[in-house]
């Protein structure tokens, strides 16, 4: 079943283009991950926040992506990460045209 990856963190900037440019090779890296579908990339400026949305196509490539980004960005001295897993309906989800795996 596939499992979606909902991760936040504070993070300063840079946001909107100048995060596409700094962060490329990361997103390439990222589409790399064993069980990866897809990643929604989200940040909030105003409140100072970044993340993303992920889906995996199960809950052990979910753990172990979690387990090695947690600690990527706390090598880079970021703490307050927020993450919860959520298996995904799929039926209800094609239903309403989300993209399910």
């Amino acid at each position: 079943m596939a499992t979606l990856l909902q991760i936040d963190f504070p993070f300063t900037g840079p946001f909107g283009q100048e995060m596409s440019a700094a962060l490329a090779d990361l997103a390439r890296s990222i589409a790399q991950e064993p069980g990866l579908v897809w990643k929604i990339w989200t940040e909030n400026a105003a409140e100072q926040l970044a993340g993303g949305i992920y889906l995996f196509t199960d809950s052990a490539s979910a753990d172990a992506y979690l387990a090695m980004h947690s600690a990527r960005l706390a090598s880079f001295g970021i703490t307050g990460i927020r993450a919860r897993q959520f298996e995904v309906n799929e039926a209800l989800t094609r239903l309403t045209r989300g993209p399910a795996a």
